[in-house]
């Protein structure tokens, strides 16, 4: 088995001599504060400026959600002149919306732990809750140059280094980084991989339960935001998290494109930036 050197860094190395920045917390909850104060700090200057914040957004991690909600009610930060694009929605085998309330839907999901939290004088407009339609996958481009912006997108990382549901190229399909970079909007088969993943974190890891359609957002929208923030705070993000600071910049790691990004930071902790090489050398003793 090859040894890739990323993999040797020391976690006190990791983000060196790279684009895209590390921001190491002490645990998971740190994360979503920061990234709920990005997010608000972002809302509030546009507001200040009288201009409307344009983000994508995910449902994953739901961490931030509960701080953002209390952070607007708190400290009274109006998000009617926001619109939140979501970033993806599972889909039935007819490649139609899973049902709003199924306990997976992404839809069902931000009315329950986000919109439904925030006071309703400072709530989103219903027309700006927003998530890519299967049909209609234009949409979200239309609305990104409607606002001649998109202000931020943040959201987890896959298992296999995934951003929103923009899955690897199948194997032995040979895709260039400038065409997976320009691939938009669209409906797709999420990866076995992926699939696992979101059983054990979802569903008891109930493989079956989970679909295997999604629609998502492209990374040509992604790339398009000025801001790109990447949450990884598990045990099982390290091995993607190395790749994508310092391993090839390749459609096989979708995240290692935002090395391209002139903003792009990454959210981690100590646990997903330990080196899973010791592991791996006791089991080949």
């Amino acid at each position: 088995m090859k040894t890739e050197s990323y993999n040797l860094i020391a976690p006190e190395k990791l983000g060196e001599n790279t684009t895209i920045g590390l921001n190491v917390c002490e645990n998971e909850a740190d994360i979503y504060w920061k990234l709920a104060i990005e997010v608000l700090e972002t809302v509030a200057e546009n507001n200040r400026k009288n201009e409307p914040t344009v983000m994508i957004v995910p449902y994953g991690p739901l961490g931030p959600y509960a701080r953002i909600a209390y952070l607007v009610n708190k400290y009274r930060i109006s998000l009617k002149n926001c619109v939140f694009i979501n970033m993806d929605e599972y889909l039935e085998d007819e490649k139609t919306y899973i049902d709003y309330n199924d306990p997976l839907s992404f839809r069902g999901g931000m009315d329950r732990v986000f919109y439904s939290l925030v006071d309703e004088e400072l709530n989103l407009l219903p027309e700006n809750r927003i998530f890519p339609e299967p049909g209609n996958e234009g949409k979200v481009m239309e609305i990104i140059e409607k606002y001649g912006k998109l202000d931020m997108i943040f959201g987890g990382v896959g298992i296999n280094g995934h951003y929103a549901f923009n899955e690897p190229p199948e194997p032995g399909e040979n895709v260039s980084v400038e065409e997976f970079a320009n691939r938009s909007t669209r409906v797709l088969k999420i990866s076995r991989e992926t699939r696992t993943i979101n059983a054990y974190m979802n569903c008891g890891a109930d493989l079956n339960a989970i679909p295997e359609y999604c629609i998502t957002v492209g990374m040509k929208e992604a790339l398009m935001a000025r801001k790109v923030r990447m949450a990884m705070p598990r045990d099982w993000n390290a091995g993607a998290l190395r790749k994508i600071l310092h391993g090839e910049i390749t459609a096989n790691v979708p995240c290692t494109l935002f090395r391209n990004h002139k903003d792009a930071l990454i959210y981690t902790t100590n646990e997903a930036t330990a080196c899973p090489i010791p592991k791996i050398r006791v089991y080949n003793k």
